[in-house]
């Protein structure tokens, strides 16, 4: 039975471990085993879009904490065959998963396409509600000055006040 215990530790920490894409990794402390890990990641769709993933990696327990940050930028060419293969509905489209427990919770990154304005938004979010909130975190890339961006069409002017 300890055997079991023990490899069921190991196979949990090698679960809870980085991908390997770690930019930077900051400790909270003397008194504690929590680091903040700093991850890159590239969107797998539009190429020309690199996300920063801030996040609490907690080493020895068995569930990370649910918070997160995010900041999304072009650090490449924005092509129209980019947009081309993405999913443009509402809801958009998961681009990053990573596994912050054992027990279901991960966070996601969702890619949303906001046509009206010509903008990326990435939304980081846990899948597990934590302190009676879905810990959440947004970035925007605009596609102005990109080869991507469209002019948007022609507004009906607003009437002044009489």
């Amino acid at each position: 039975m300890k055997a079991w215990i023990g490899m069921m530790g190991v196979a949990a920490m090698t679960l809870l471990t980085g991908c390997g894409d770690d930019v930077g990794k900051v400790s909270l402390g003397v008194f504690t085993t929590k680091d903040v890990i700093i991850e890159a990641r590239q969107d797998p769709k539009i190429s020309g879009v690199t996300c920063h993933i801030s996040r609490i990696e907690a080493n020895l327990d068995f569930a990370d904490p649910s918070d997160m940050g995010i900041a999304c930028r072009q650090t490449g060419p924005i092509l129209p065959a980019d947009l081309a293969n993405i999913d443009k509905s509402h809801g958009g489209e998961v681009v990053f998963k990573a596994s912050l427990s054992i027990l279901f919770k991960s966070l996601k990154v969702r890619r949303i396409y906001d046509a009206d304005n010509q903008t990326l938004i990435y939304l980081s979010y846990s899948t597990k509600e934590t302190d009676g909130s879905h810990k959440h975190s947004l970035s925007t890339v605009p596609l102005y000055g990109t080869q991507a961006w469209q002019a948007p069409a022609a507004r009906p002017a607003t009437q002044a006040p009489n």
